[in-house]
């Protein structure tokens, strides 16, 4: 009966969004107040039915209700209570329930804390964010549905994908889809604003916040998933440019240029039409992503659907969206008033070489993920384009865009002196040097590329310490006057800083890991010891232990640096007798931002254990870099000037005005 009441809960939802997307769309257009209030009742009520929905699908995997299909094919009673949570989203129909949940709550909060927005804008927001939630109610209910019943119940389930069973996809799942699904508030904003053919700064303080919740999200599910793969995978590797990593990275992109040019737009009034297309771009290639994981065009550790029905309904769904949204800018957008100038040497050229280099690196990867697919479609050959291709055109991209990350902030707004702003900026060189040289130094003057991204990631932190110098006084006044006008900053200025400097700690990380790691593949007998750098591992034997839906063979491991003993390591093989598949779970012994690494392989003839050995220097920095980030995106969301909503404007009789 819980699954029935779900499954009409989602029809409810589904003809709620059809009133939503077109009584307040009408009502807008005829200045009918009324109407226009049914938007925010309709979001509410929504995200209600859709709550509902997912709280029933949880109550049959945590009863174990094998009746229903999805709960049957993705459980099993034994399995760990906090899996039967996350394998809700474990699979291809559960997640999708996952993402229209978390498009209604965006919805809701809308229509919950917009109440500054102009009725007009804030109705047409909600129609648009309704259409895109009908077409993934019907796209769930027509293909996926997640509350199909099974004529005789079996006794016990078909277990979820072991590699799944980890705590990671507690996480990452439901960060990276507030993400890409955070980014649908921004489309519907731009596509509300190309209607009302209206756009000015107050809009820009409206979309900002929910841009970058959804920034700080897709961020922190980005570095979780990228974790998760490095410790559950057993290969060692925090980044593979798998197509559906890259499908999460795109709208990363996007979505920190348009963080960017949004403030350009609010500061400056500048920009609008470019922000207008960002804001539609970045939750396309949300759509695409979701696309590449449904559709079954690819084979992923990531990939759930198989069924060439979905992908053909994602498909429709991307044609709609992105080539209304497109056509609707094409045509709207030369109608919209352009916004102020501003000399080239100024913060808002920083910002804009910014988002060419942004763009440019999203371009890179939208092509190396997508050619080799219209190839195959095309040509029926295969290529693959991997880590080579990406880290000869992602990367140079990427190194001017980093000189120019401090300069932005110390840049005045308008028109500004390059060469006073690279004199602040010299003890940011200095250090970048110091960096290099030291680098080069420990090294025996090692990989010279790999001593300058340690300068330049040491260029990059300096330089937000430098921001934060120059707006307090620090090194020019006194002490007290200094922290007096520190506490007098905005908490979006501490923000940029603090996300700036995470991006340095980040780069670091992914330097040093990259290039110095070390790697050692032995076979072991118990009693035999292997040495990797200053750390002796002692192969002390196997023990087998029978977990609640597996069973697993660990091997243990004495570690030893200069003859002491530091700790101990327990990788270990599972076995699931459910999904007849076995998993390997590596051991991480944490020395300091170092780790090491260790994955089990296979068991030889001669009683002989394959292992996989790594010393990762600084590897934790990576993700320690992007919770940095996630830490400043949040303090500027706590400013008080961009929390939701804004004054709410003057009433004006024009919305459209001609070009400039």
């Amino acid at each position: 009966m819980i699954a029935e009441i779900g499954h009409y809960a989602l029809v409810l939802a589904l003809a709620l969004a059809l009133v939503q997307s077109i009584v307040p769309a009408i009502g807008a257009r005829r200045r009918d107040d009324t109407l226009m209030a049914v938007a925010g009742p309709t979001a509410l009520a929504q995200f209600a039915f859709v709550g509902l929905a997912f709280v029933a699908l949880t109550a049959g995997y945590v009863t174990s209700d094998f009746s229903v299909v999805n709960v049957f094919e993705n459980s099993h009673s034994e399995m760990p209570l906090i899996y039967k949570f996350t394998s809700v989203w474990g699979n291809h129909e559960g997640s999708m329930l996952l993402w229209v949940l978390i498009l209604s709550l965006f919805g809701a909060l809308v229509a919950a804390f917009g109440t500054n927005l102009p009725s007009t804008l804030k109705a047409n927001v909600l129609a648009v964010q309704s259409w895109i939630a009908a077409a993934f109610y019907l796209f769930i209910l027509v293909t996926s549905n997640p509350f199909l019943r099974l004529a005789q119940a079996p006794m016990e389930g078909r277990d979820l994908n072991p590699i799944l069973q980890d705590l990671g996809l507690a996480i990452h799942p439901p960060l990276l889809y507030i993400g890409y699904v955070g980014f649908s508030i921004s489309f519907s904003f731009a596509i509300a604003a190309l209607i009302e053919g209206r756009i000015d700064a107050a809009w820009a303080r409206w979309v900002r916040p929910w841009t970058l919740a959804a920034w700080m999200c897709l961020t922190l599910g980005i570095a979780m998933g990228s974790y998760w793969a490095y410790y559950e995978l057993g290969w060692g590797g925090f980044w593979f440019w798998d197509p559906v990593e890259n499908a999460s990275l795109m709208p990363w992109l996007a979505g920190t240029a348009l963080l960017h040019s949004a403030v350009v737009m609010e500061k400056r009034n500048a920009l609008k039409v470019w922000t207008i297309l960002l804001a539609i771009l970045t939750f396309s290639l949300s759509l695409m992503g979701t696309f590449l994981v449904r559709s079954g065009v690819l084979t992923s550790v990531h990939t759930f659907a198989s069924d060439p029905t979905r992908g053909v309904f994602i498909l429709a769904i991307l044609v709609l969206f992105i080539g209304g949204g497109l056509a609707l800018y094409a045509w709207r957008a030369p109608m919209l008033k352009q916004g102020g100038l501003f000399a080239p040497m100024s913060r808002e050229g920083a910002l804009v070489f910014n988002n060419l280099f942004l763009t440019a690196a999203c371009a890179t990867v939208f092509v190396g993920t997508l050619y080799p697919l219209a190839l195959e479609v095309l040509t029926d050959e295969k290529i693959s384009v991997g880590a080579p291709f990406f880290n000869l055109t992602f990367a140079p991209l990427f190194v001017p865009l980093l000189l120019v990350v401090p300069l932005g902030p110390l840049m005045p707004w308008k028109r500004g002196d390059l060469l006073a702003v690279v004199q602040r900026l010299m003890g940011a060189g200095i250090a970048a040097l110091f960096a290099i040289a030291g680098t080069l130094a420990v090294t025996s003057g090692g990989p010279v590329l790999a001593a300058l991204g340690v300068g330049l990631a040491a260029y990059v932190m300096v330089g937000s310490l430098t921001d934060f110098a120059e707006r307090t006084g620090l090194l020019r006044l006194p002490l007290s006057t200094a922290l007096t006008r520190a506490r007098g900053l905005p908490r979006s200025a501490f923000g940029t800083m603090i996300a700036h400097f995470g991006l340095g700690v980040s780069l670091l990380g992914i330097v040093c890991a990259a290039t110095w790691g070390t790697e050692k593949i032995v076979s072991l007998k118990p009693g035999a010891t292997v040495s990797l750098r200053s750390y002796d591992l002692s192969f002390d034997g196997l023990v087998a232990r029978q977990g609640p839906n597996y069973r697993e063979t660990i091997a243990k491991f004495s570690v030893r640096q200069g003859g002491n003993v530091i700790g101990t390591m327990e990788p270990a093989k599972r076995s699931f007798q459910a999904r007849q598949s076995s998993t390997t779970e590596a051991a991480l012994l944490t020395r300091g931002a170092s780790q090491l690494y260790l994955s089990l392989g296979d068991p030889g003839d001669d009683g002989s254990l394959a292992v996989r050995l790594y010393h990762k220097p600084l590897v934790l920095l990576i993700w320690i870099g992007t919770l940095i980030m996630f830490i400043g995106g949040g303090l500027s969301l706590s400013d008080r000037r961009l929390r939701i909503g804004a004054p709410k404007p003057a009433r004006s009789k024009s919305t459209l005005q001609p070009a400039e």
